[in-house]
């Protein structure tokens, strides 16, 4: 039996009893192997994961030229699992801005309720759409898809929107900075060449060969907690449910994870002895036992792949070091609880594009390159922090941290007010950026937090979504003003971006009437709820980046808003300079 997605087949096959097989690209050879000299490029990316790919679609779409360098000739991994599974809102949300959102909803599984056990008790459950910071996006809070299909939705992306040149096999053997550029050497099945680069993007992943040569300095830390991954088929599945269990009667009174996948594959983690034999652990016949003991002896299961890991926390010091940009695991390697792994090297790619693409086309300083480091290291940090708690409450050391998760589970059995402390991973959000250069904060300003792709309403009373703008901004910043506004005020937004990358927009209640070109109607007030921090009063207007980040907010279209512009673009020379700017700050 094999499977076959009518819609997006990627050249994808799913055997029974077999797997996966993956599709495979051609070789080409470059331009410089043919003796052409195609000059300097804007941006070389190497490795075509799903931090690199999702960075390269982002500049795809955003007009931007680059080349992927990768040594294999395939997505995911030859003969691995599906690696990532679990796909927050924020990816949803940025997968809908690339055009392949509508593919993942198609093929993956979309959760929003999670039970944890210990022993037999549940003692704890959520239902993320219960949750209100979920609850204004048209994407879901989760869908679990093998990450081998997003990867290769991504490359049909790409081959649509053109300006990225995926080259397949082809191997960075060498690397050299110089003042103005980098140099590349690269190995392929037809020899070898270089190229030269304006900036260079580390998505190699955990074995950079880059963060070796440039001796990045990094944090790090290895564990001795060993887990098994087994991605099954049932022939009766399930509840579509994500279910942990802290102590499984039967692993052991270990530590289990259960999740469904596209083409009902479940993924099952088991927690082993941190002594365990590896090869003896991932055997086949040992794993089907421990499926039985879960599931039954009755149980009909299709073993899809079996491997053990280990894990370890990284974290580099710095995640720009001179022309050279580090993502993804690249940049930070983190315990795989919580969906932080994948999904923060996707957020990492969406940070930068937009960025990059400013600054190469002119209408941004480069020093707003330097608030990626601002604002993924935090980020970076942050999600280390967090999932190490969560491997310290899976596996507790004797003394406090036992007698902590001891207590935790016997009060949580009884008492609602102790189940949040049940720590199975804390599910990824987009993370809040609170030390960035080119973010304005101020206090009860939502600066610097993420917005939701909320649902609106065009002037002709069409529905529409808050990517609908930002797609029409592009790689310029998206200005909301909120409610009527003095015809002066509306003029002096207009002659701000002839004179900025900035697009504006005139956001109306259902009976507000307004005075701007452009106009949106936003009925349920959601859009203004993104763009406002808990507790706080509404703003007049909120300055969007192209990743959806809130850049800045404020009451009144003045000087504040001018000098918002300024820091988002990360401008040396101010645009209060210049007599437009004077105007809008009068």
């Amino acid at each position: 039996m094999s499977y076959r997605d009518p819609a997006h087949t990627n050249g994808y096959e799913f055997t029974q009893g077999s797997g996966y097989t993956l599709p495979e690209y051609p070789f080409v050879p470059p331009p410089e192997l043919r003796g052409e000299a195609p000059g300097r490029y804007p941006v070389v990316i190497v490795g075509a994961g799903i931090t690199g790919l999702t960075l390269a679609c982002s500049l795809a779409r955003l007009g931007v030229a680059a080349v992927v360098l990768d040594e294999d000739n395939t997505v995911g991994v030859k003969g691995a699992s599906s690696r990532g599974i679990c796909y927050t809102q924020k990816s949803l949300e940025i997968f809908d801005r690339l055009g392949i959102y509508e593919r993942i909803a198609a093929k993956g599984v979309q959760w929003s309720v999670g039970r944890t056990f210990a022993g037999e008790h549940e003692v704890y459950r959520f239902d993320l759409r219960q949750q209100g910071g979920f609850g204004l996006s048209a994407q879901p809070p989760f869908i679990n898809i093998q990450q081998f299909y997003i990867e290769g939705f991504l490359v049909e992306r790409i081959q649509e929107l053109g300006h990225v040149d995926l080259r397949w096999r082809n191997r960075l053997t060498a690397f050299e900075q110089q003042a103005d550029h980098a140099v590349l050497t690269v190995e392929t099945p037809a020899g070898s060449y270089t190229l030269q680069a304006s900036h260079v993007v580390d998505a190699t992943g955990s074995h950079s060969p880059l963060r070796r040569w440039l001796d990045v300095p990094f944090t790090g830390k290895r564990g001795d907690d060993r887990w098994c991954i087994a991605d099954v088929r049932f022939t009766n599945r399930p509840p579509q449910e994500r279910h942990t269990w802290i102590e499984a009667p039967f692993n052991d009174d270990r530590a289990v994870w259960q999740h469904l996948m596209a083409d009902d594959v479940w993924r099952i983690d088991y927690q082993m002895a941190p002594d365990s034999d590896a090869a003896y652990v991932s055997r086949e016949d040992v794993v089907r036992e421990r499926l039985a003991r879960q599931f039954g002896p009755d149980a009909q299961v299709e073993v899809v792949w079996v491997g053990p890991y280990a894990y370890r926390n990284e974290c580099v010091h710095a995640m720009r070091h001179g022309r050279v940009f580090f993502m993804g695991d690249s940049a930070k390697i983190v315990s795989p609880f919580g969906a932080r792994g994948g999904n923060t090297g996707v957020a990492d790619a969406d940070n930068l594009a937009w960025k990059l693409a400013l600054v190469l086309q002119g209408r941004a300083s480069p020093a707003l390159l330097e608030s990626f480091n601002d604002e993924r290291l935090e980020a970076a940090q942050e999600n280390v922090r967090v999932t190490s708690r969560t491997a310290r409450f899976l596996r507790p050391a004797d003394g406090i941290e036992r007698t902590f998760r001891t207590a935790a589970i016997g009060l949580a059995r009884d008492h609602a007010f102790a189940r949040p402390l049940i720590n199975t991973g804390r599910m990824a959000v987009a993370n809040p950026y609170t030390r960035s250069r080119c973010v304005t904060g101020r206090p009860g300003s939502a600066a610097g937090r993420s917005t939701q792709n909320v649902v609106l309403q065009w002037a002709d009373g069409q529905p529409g979504e808050l990517h609908d703008l930002l797609a029409w901004a592009g790689s310029d910043l998206l200005l909301l003003v909120f409610g009527p506004q003095p015809p002066a005020s509306l003029q002096r937004v207009r002659q701000l971006g002839s004179h900025a990358p900035l697009r504006s927009v005139q956001v109306l209640g259902p009976r507000e009437r307004g005075g701007a070109v452009e106009q949106v109607r936003d009925p349920k007030a959601h859009l203004r709820a993104t763009c406002t921090l808990d507790g706080a009063p509404p703003p007049g207007w909120a300055l969007v980046r192209p990743d959806g980040y809130l850049a800045a907010t404020g009451s009144r279209i003045d000087g504040s808003l001018v000098q918002a512009l300024e820091r988002a673009l990360g401008l040396r020379e101010p645009l209060s300079t210049s007599a437009i700017a004077t105007q809008v700050s009068a």
